[in-house]
């Protein structure tokens, strides 16, 4: 159990050795300036270890994400998978962890990710011109959908639904007046989600079940109402993040040809080595909450996959051969750690390599307009927006 004020500390990992690609103040980052804007609701914990270090206690409580609004109007609803916490998480974390093993992605979902990559570069390729981080949204969405079960209608449509409610275009303003307007809007298009496409999911699955998460929360007893909150958490989790790393990944490599070179000329660990270390850089969420003894405290994982102690040096340069303290993974807190890591982390990297390898072999690509970078304070986290690549082959 840790104090608030134990996370005063200083880091405890060692200083790991490793050289500085050009100069010791170089700032690779593209999020940095959006995130600066993000008001942090509790004391801030910002080291590496100490970070880490909470996200390992059990004793330590799911909070952010709405976690209290969630937990106190639910009703007789059962809490998401995200807010379980102790045996209850582990019972259901291990219900479900079969869906993301290595080999289940590899030999399940690959195919599925080509295929679908595939098809969105064709589309791009035939009209000139497309947004990166439409493409990338509805990848994700078809690839997360698949796992989900939430297979029975279309996916363009789906992705749409899930971009109007998780994008920040979805504040209406300020005020109580434009708090309430957002709460009847979201009700709408939660309701719109579920008679869409969790309904028909369902049904399908009740009539015949499948190897996915809707199959499995019905063999647990699971009320349409309770799939219906999970589905969304596995919308925000496995599409909206994985939609936004796309695009962040895809814009540095689309920058930077001798990295993209280097990432092209990769195998298969190289490119996941490569996306990691963009992916510590740029965290989709940069802030955990946390409920700890003597209140609540964020955890800013922005600042701790900069901490040097743990990272190396130059810690905000794009470095894939950096080298880290021991037993520091490649993408540094970005997926979490301890009970809540994210269980998804291996599909949002297996799919986004496919899709970006595909995407930068195409000839006369290029990015013919950086997105517009946005804050969204749910995930606290950015949005990218409005990248534009065009396909000229001449």
């Amino acid at each position: 159990m840790y104090h608030i004020s134990e996370f005063a500390m200083s880091a405890q990992l060692q200083p790991s050795s490793g050289r500085c690609p050009i100069d010791h103040a170089r700032d690779d980052r593209k999020s940095a300036s959006a995130a600066q804007g993000g008001l942090l609701a509790a004391p801030e914990v910002t080291s590496f270890d100490a970070v880490r270090a909470v996200l390992r206690d059990t004793d330590a409580r799911q909070a952010g994400f709405k976690a209290e609004v969630i937990l106190r109007y639910r009703g007789r609803a059962r809490p998401p998978i995200l807010y379980l916490h102790g045996e209850a998480h582990r019972r259901q974390r291990s219900g479900t962890a079969r869906f993301f093993t290595p080999r289940v992605v590899e030999t399940r979902y690959r195919d599925l990710m080509e295929r679908t990559s595939d098809a969105l570069l064709a589309r791009l390729v035939r009209d000139g011109s497309a947004d990166l981080d439409r493409l990338s949204l509805e990848m994700a969405v078809t690839v997360a959908a698949e796992i989900v079960g939430l297979t029975e209608s279309d996916i363009a449509g789906m992705s749409r639904r899930l971009d109007a409610f998780f994008s920040t275009t979805f504040q209406t303003g300020r005020g109580k007046f434009a708090e309430l307007m957002s709460f009847v809007l979201g009700q709408w298009r939660m309701r719109r989600f579920y008679a869409k496409d969790v309904k028909p999911a369902i049904a399908a699955r009740r009539a015949a079940p499948r190897e996915d998460v809707i199959s499995h929360l019905l063999s647990e007893g699971y009320t349409p109402l309770d799939i219906l909150t999970e589905c969304f958490t596995y919308g925000a989790a496995g599409m909206v993040t994985t939609r936004e790393f796309i695009t962040m990944a895809g814009w540095h490599l689309l920058e930077r040809p001798e990295l993209r070179a280097q990432f092209l000329a990769a195998d298969a660990d190289g490119q996941i080595a490569i996306l990691e270390e963009i992916l510590r850089l740029e965290p989709v969420v940069g802030t955990l909450y946390r409920h700890v003894e003597g209140g609540t405290v964020a955890l800013d994982i922005r600042a701790a996959n900069g901490d040097a102690t743990a990272v190396g040096t130059c810690p905000h340069a794009l470095d894939p051969e950096r080298v880290r303290a021991p037993r520091v993974t490649g993408p540094g807190l970005a997926f979490g750690d301890g009970e809540h890591r994210c269980p998804g982390a291996g599909v949002a990297l297996h799919e986004s390599a496919v899709f970006l390898d595909r995407l930068l072999r195409i000839p006369g690509l290029k990015l013919e307009r950086a997105p517009d970078v946005g804050w969204n304070p749910l995930v606290a986290g950015y949005e990218l927006r409005n990248c534009r690549l065009v396909v000229d082959p001449t």
